[in-house]
């Protein structure tokens, strides 16, 4: 598949189509890394973005529980 890039304001955007995204599983809210080896350029979505989502929920959920206890010890 050949493209072009499109502007988008002062930058350049590159369009997916669905059929890829769908492929990929890339959404939205889907974090991409963007390398390049040189000549390249290698767009990827980073797995594990819900992972850290999780992880955030659970030290809400401890520090919430948590609080009195984790003061004192920081003191």
């Amino acid at each position: 598949m050949i493209k072009r890039l499109t502007t988008h304001g002062n930058s350049s955007a590159l369009i997916i189509e669905r059929p890829i995204l769908e492929l990929l599983k890339i959404g939205p809210d889907t974090l991409l890394e963007i390398a390049t080896d040189g000549k390249n350029l290698i767009v990827s979505p980073v797995h594990g973005a819900g992972r850290d989502k999780k992880i955030k929920a659970a030290l809400a959920k401890i520090n919430q529980r948590h609080a009195k206890t984790l003061r004192k010890l920081a003191e």
